[in-house]
Order: C-alpha cells, then structure tokens, then sequence
C-alpha cells in the first residue's frame, strides 16, 4: 500500500517578531514552556515543553486553542511550530501539524479528517530540501536505518513523501486490521537515519474533547543520536487549560 498525502502543502508561516517568546503555565506541578504563538483556524496553537522539577523534560507537544478546530483550511496545509528556545530538548528541532480533511493514504486507512503532528529532528531547511527534484531523492528515500534502530513491529511504506521522508507504521494497529483509524503513531526517516515522530488523531475524536490520554509506543533497541525519546505518545483535551494537546511523552534520555 502506498502512502499519499498533499505533495507540497500550503505553509503557515511565523511571524518572526513572535519567535522568541515562550511563556510558563504555572498551574501544573510541572514546568510547562510554550514556544511562539501560531494562527491556526479561528484560534492559535503553540508548542510546549514539560520539564520536571528536576529539569528533566517529560513531554513536548502542540496545543491548540477550542477555536482552533474551527475555520481550518479547505485545502491540506503546514503549520509550523518553533519549540520553545529557553527549553530546547535533543535532538528536537521543530514540530509541524498537518491538517488534513481530507486525508491521505492508503486508501481506507487514513482517508478520513485528521492531523498528524511532526516532531522533527532535522531543520526547516534540511526538511525543504526532501523534494523530488533532488537526483538523489530515490536513493536516500529507499535508505534504510540499521536494524536495531527500526521500532518493534514498524514497516516502511512505499516511497517517500516531500518535505518529509519516509513513513513507518504498526501494521498490528487498529487500522489495519478491519477496525477505523481514530488515532495512531508513526515514525519516520530521511537518508538512513530516523528524522521524526509523528502521532495523529482525527478531528472527530479532538470535536468529542476527550480526556488527555497516554498510549505506550513499540520502540527501538538502540538511538543513533544522544537525547530524549518517548516511550508514549499523548492526545486529549485539557479541561483546565482549555486546549487540545498532542504530542510526545514518557521522554527517557538515551546515550
């Protein structure tokens, strides 16, 4: 089955006068940092980054305000989100949502509204550069990290898509097994080597305001760079906040 989604997407930029700001929610027993404010729909997301007491990050993710889901695109578009600067966490270096209404692929699986949110390893510039027009772009698509790098269970679609890379899923998840996508985690890699970390979640399951939620990931032997990893992924609304969060959790520094 081959993965299909919007080739080059619209792209919402940041403004740069707001790309330094981050502010703290101080209601959480834990430190929680916000990069940047980005329009999105009728209302703004922005990143986040949950450091423990110790200075540990636990999670990093995006939130979306309750208007966010509302007045969205009609075409699949690219926000991008800076993470917050006075929190960075390796090897992270930016996260992107991709709205989908459509869906994309394979057909049956994924073709339904949805997001999918990236948390990427590599830069904006180096992610731009995933183009076909690249006379190597086959070639380092079809470029497989080693071995005991692959999360338990993970199989490389197809191809690769721009201005992302190729694309890992769990064909043991619910989706592909007779039962409907509601919500799923994908990695994905460039050139031989794991760039992104991608949980998805249809704006149906977001519309019903479920209760932030923890799903445990299938993961690798061995990192190919020292930093933090999740073990979990997290996708639910915050009632006292008033926003949707999706993102990656359970972080475990790894050598």
């Amino acid at each position: 089955m081959t993965r299909f989604r919007t080739l080059i997407p619209a792209v919402i930029p940041v403004v740069a006068a707001i790309a330094a700001i981050a502010c703290t929610d101080s209601t959480s027993p834990d430190k929680t940092v916000f990069g940047p404010t980005v329009p999105i729909g009728n209302g703004t997301g922005r990143s986040y980054v949950v450091v423990s007491s110790d200075g540990d990050p636990l999670s990093i993710g995006v939130s979306l305000s309750e208007t966010a889901l509302t007045g969205l695109p009609s075409v699949g578009t690219e926000f991008v989100f800076p993470l917050p600067s006075d929190e960075p966490v390796a090897p992270y270096n930016h996260a992107v949502v991709n709205w989908h209404p459509t869906g994309h692929g394979p057909d049956g699986v994924y073709t339904v509204t949805h997001f999918d949110v990236h948390f990427y390893t590599i830069t904006p510039e180096e992610r731009a550069a995933i183009l076909p027009s690249d006379p190597l772009f086959a070639t380092k698509a079809a470029r497989l990290p080693s071995a005991e790098f692959i999360p338990s269970g993970y199989i490389k679609d197809p191809g690769a898509v721009p201005r992302m890379g190729s694309h890992w899923t769990d064909r043991s998840a619910p989706e592909f097994n007779l039962q409907p996508f509601t919500r799923s985690f994908i990695y994905g890699s460039w050139d031989g080597v794991f760039t992104f970390y991608e949980p998805m979640v249809t704006k149906a399951v977001l519309d019903g305001k479920p209760a932030l939620s923890v799903t445990s990931l299938k993961l690798a032997a061995r990192y190919a760079k020292p930093g933090y990893y999740p073990t979990s992924y997290t996708i639910g609304y915050d009632t006292g906040a008033k926003e949707y969060r999706m993102g990656i959790s359970g972080l475990v520094q790894r050598p």
